[in-house]
């Protein structure tokens, strides 16, 4: 698999898994559920749906630094760029699990 179909995967997971959260909002708000449970699921299916896609990203950008062109420079970009998407993941967790990554769950 090419790191271009890596990406590719990566991005339309996240695209995917909005439109399915937002489909199943939507089918919630129909059948007349509560609208905070409504919201809460979609805002965690989302959350969920975009660290998975920013894992796969990761990956990408990994294999793209390590194994296709491998300098100082890509090193440099590649390690920025984990490090945005780990406080990206940080937020989403404590948004989703209302905890710190490294705090026990209740």
């Amino acid at each position: 698999m090419s790191n271009a179909a890596i990406e590719l995967l990566g991005v339309l997971l996240i695209v995917l898994g909005i439109l399915y959260a937002s489909l199943n909002s939507l089918l919630g708000w129909r059948k007349q559920l509560d609208r905070i449970i409504i919201y809460n699921q979609l805002r965690i299916s989302i959350a969920r749906t975009l660290l998975l896609g920013l894992e796969i990203l990761v990956a990408a950008d990994i294999i793209r630094t390590i194994a296709l062109q491998p300098n100082l420079q890509n090193l440099a970009s590649l390690g920025l760029l984990v490090l945005i998407r780990t406080v990206l993941s940080w937020a989403l967790i404590v948004e989703v699990e209302e905890r710190w990554p490294w705090q026990k769950r209740n």
